[in-house]
């Protein structure tokens, strides 16, 4: 064989597999991805009292089989020890389906009724874990606070409403 198609071959190999492993590296990442996101959409407003509305965001994996869920949990800022807690169970959806993961995006959303304080102002935020699942088995998991900015969000009051927390007063 000579030197020329020798190097052909080999150039050809090199390049055969490193296709399918340069595809791989620049496939984005449902954990960097723009539609994995939480925002509070309803805050305390005349048509919600005493309602915090937390919406989730997760982009489809696009693998054939995957179902996607999402957690819907609210927490309230402690001021005595100024950190963060989740509220009791009636607070906590557990995890809900919403819908194939070849699906390009999947929104979904809870609300909360919070008794309103005796005095002040409770500051709440929303978590959500998200979870990619095939044949019952969790594949893949990403959890997020609420932050602003994001939408649109269905269901926001008022319409277009995003934050990262909300405040219930008295």
């Amino acid at each position: 064989m000579s030197a020329r198609r020798v190097l052909l071959v080999g150039l050809l190999a090199v390049l055969t597999l490193a296709g399918p492993a340069a595809a791989r590296q620049k496939a984005p990442s449902v954990y960097t991805s723009k539609l994995l996101w939480a925002t509070v959409n309803i805050c305390d407003t005349k048509a919600h009292p005493d309602t915090v509305g937390i919406r989730g965001s997760m982009p489809g994996s696009g693998v054939r089989g995957e179902t996607m869920h999402m957690r819907f949990q609210l927490q309230y800022y402690d001021q005595k020890d100024l950190e963060w807690h989740n509220l009791a169970s009636t607070a906590d959806t557990g995890f809900v389906p919403v819908g194939k993961a070849m699906f390009k995006q999947r929104q979904a959303g809870r609300n909360f009724v919070v008794p309103p304080p005796s005095s002040g102002a409770f500051i709440m935020r929303g978590a959500v874990t998200f979870e990619w699942r095939k044949d019952g088995e969790v594949v893949r998991r990403a959890r997020k606070r609420t932050t602003s900015k994001h939408g649109p969000t269905v269901g926001a009051d008022p319409a277009g409403f995003s934050a990262a927390k909300c405040e219930v007063r008295a």
